[in-house]
C-alpha cells in the first residue's frame, strides 16, 4: 500500500471529497454538496470540477451560479475554463469577474475564444471594458498584459504620515502591493519605499531621505519570460511597469510572476516532447490532430534512415550481427544528445548561456562527449568482440559510438544557439533536428566502419 505525502492530508482536495461530491451530484443531492465544497479554496474547487464529467460539471455549475466565485475560473484548465464560461453565461461572469484584480481579469479572458471575449466584454461596464480592451492590444506573453492598473505613486516631498494617511484613504487600492512608487510630476519612477520601511521610520521623515533608489523599471512590450529572469535575478517583489516615456503604467508583482515561471517551465517541458501545449483535457481528435503533426515529421525522420541503411543493405546480408548491433549507434547516442539539449536549451531561457561563453559551452560538450563515447564505447566495444567473437567488431562499435556520440553532442548545444539566433523557439526545433542528424549519423557511420573493416 502506498503511503499519502503529508503535504497531500494538508493541503489539496482529497479522492475521498472528489467521490462523496460526484455521488452526491449524481443524486442530485444539494445540501451535502455545499458543505462539501464550503471549507475548499477556489483552486481545490477548479481541482474538483476538472475531476468531474462534463455532465456532473452542469450540475455543479448549476448549483453554484448563484454565488459563483470568479478565482475559480483562474485555476482552472483553459479547456474547462471555456467550458465553463459558457455554462455560467457571458452575464453572470461579467458580474463576478468584477471583483477581480483588473490583471486577473485580462489574464482571464484574453484565454478564451474570440466570441466568448466578445460576449463578456459587451457586459462589462465601461471603464473594466476599457482597461481590458487596452490591456488586450499589447502583444500576447508582454508584460503589459501582466500588471495591474491600480498602483501607488507619491511624491518625495511627502513625509511618512502623509503617505500612511494616502493609502488609508485611497479607494482604489490593488488587492496585494508591497511597495509606493516615489514618482516625478510625469509620474516616471525616482525610487521605491517597501511598506516595511515606511512603518518602521518616524512619521515626520520624508519620503526621499528612506526610498530605495534603485528602481527596476519594466518596459511596456518586455517579454513575460524576461520579467521573470528580471525578478529572479534581482529578488524583485514588485516593480514598475513604463511606457515609451518612462511613465508608471502599472505594476508586476511577483504572484504574477510566479505564474508565469510555471507556465514557462511547462510550455518548454511540452515543446521538448514536441507537444505546443498540454492537451489532458481537450476533445479526443483534437488531440489526435495536434500529436499527429509532430509524428509526421517523426515518420519523415525515420523514413530518410530506413533509406540509408538501404544503401547498406549488402554489407548487412554478409554480416547479421551487424542488424543487431546496428541500433546501439543511433540510441546511445540519441540520448546523450537530447541531455545537451535540454541543457542548452535551459541555458538560453534563463540566460546563462550568452555570448561570451558560447565557445566555451561548446568545447566542454565537446569534451564531455570524447569521454562519454570513449567509456561507452569501450564497454559496448569489449561486449561486442565477446558475444560475437570478433574483436574487429567489437572495435568498430566502439569507433562508431565515439564518434557518432561526439557529434551529437556537439550538435546538441550547437542547433539550440543557432536556432535561437534565427529568433526561433530552440525548444521545439532542436530536438527533432537533432533526432534526424543522430539516427542518420548513428546508422551510416557504423555501416561504413563495417563495410570498409568487416566485409
Amino acid at each position: 500500500m502506498t503511503e499519502n505525502h503529508p503535504s497531500e492530508n494538508l493541503y489539496g482536495i482529497s479522492q475521498e471529497t472528489i467521490r462523496a461530491l460526484e455521488i452526491a451530484l449524481e443524486q442530485g443531492q444539494t445540501a451535502p454538496i455545499q458543505t462539501l465544497l464550503k471549507p475548499l479554496h477556489a483552486a481545490d474547487v477548479a481541482v474538483a470540477i476538472e475531476y468531474l464529467s462534463p455532465t456532473l460539471r452542469q450540475h455543479l455549475v448549476d448549483i453554484l451560479r448563484p454565488n459563483f466565485d470568479p478565482e475559480i475560473l483562474l485555476h482552472l484548465d483553459e479547456t474547462v475554463r471555456e467550458e465553463i464560461v459558457s455554462l455560467v453565461g457571458p452575464h453572470t461572469i461579467a458580474d463576478v469577474i468584477q471583483h477581480l484584480e483588473n490583471d486577473e481579469i485580462v489574464a482571464l479572458i484574453e484565454d478564451l475564444d474570440p466570441q466568448q471575449q466578445y460576449d463578456i466584454l459587451a457586459c462589462l461596464p465601461p471603464k473594466e471594458r476599457l482597461i481590458v480592451q487596452q490591456a488586450l492590444t499589447y502583444p500576447e506573453e508582454s508584460a503589459a498584459r501582466l500588471m495591474q492598473r491600480d498602483v501607488i505613486c507619491v511624491p518625495p516631498t511627502w513625509d511618512v504620515a502623509q503617505a500612511i494617511q494616502h493609502v488609508a484613504g485611497e479607494p482604489e487600492l490593488p488587492e496585494k502591493f508591497y511597495d509606493l512608487f516615489v514618482t516625478d510630476p510625469q509620474r516616471k519612477p525616482l525610487g521605491i519605499v517597501p511598506l516595511s520601511l515606511l512603518l518602521r521610520h518616524p512619521s515626520a521623515t520624508k519620503l526621499a531621505d528612506i526610498m530605495e533608489e534603485t528602481v527596476k523599471p519594466i518596459p511596456a512590450l518586455m517579454d513575460q519570460e524576461d520579467v521573470a529572469l528580471l525578478f529572479r535575478k534581482y529578488g524583485l517583489v514588485s516593480a514598475p511597469v513604463v511606457d515609451t516615456k518612462g511613465s508608471i503604467m502599472g505594476i508586476i508583482t511577483v504572484d504574477n510572476v510566479v505564474d508565469v515561471i510555471e507556465e514557462e517551465a511547462e510550455k518548454d517541458i511540452m515543446l521538448l516532447s514536441r507537444v505546443t501545449e498540454s492537451d489532458f483535457f481537450e476533445p479526443l481528435l483534437s488531440t489526435s490532430y495536434s500529436r499527429m503533426r509532430w509524428l509526421i515529421i517523426t515518420l519523415l525522420n525515420t523514413l530518410v534512415a530506413v533509406f540509408v541503411i538501404s544503401q547498406f543493405q549488402p554489407t548487412l546480408e554478409k554480416m547479421v550481427a551487424l542488424a543487431v548491433l546496428m541500433p546501439i549507434c543511433a540510441a546511445m547516442s540519441g540520448n546523450a544528445g537530447m541531455q545537451v539539449v535540454t541543457v542548452t536549451v535551459r541555458a538560453l531561457a534563463t540566460r546563462e548561456l550568452g555570448g561570451t561563453n558560447m565557445n566555451r559551452a561548446i568545447w566542454k560538450e565537446t569534451l564531455v562527449g570524447i569521454i562519454n563515447g570513449l567509456v561507452f564505447g569501450v564497454i559496448l566495444g569489449v561486449i561486442a568482440a565477446l558475444w560475437f567473437d570478433n574483436p574487429t567488431l567489437g572495435i568498430v562499435l566502439g569507433t562508431s559510438l565515439i564518434l557518432t556520440m561526439l557529434s551529437t553532442a556537439v550538435g546538441g548545444v550547437i542547433f539550440p544557439i543557432v536556432i535561437a539566433k534565427m529568433k526561433m523557439d530552440p525548444a521545439i526545433s532542436a530536438g527533432p533536428l537533432l533526432a534526424t542528424t543522430t539516427d542518420l549519423l548513428g546508422f551510416a557511420i557504423f555501416l561504413e566502419l563495417a563495410h570498409l573493416f568487416l566485409v
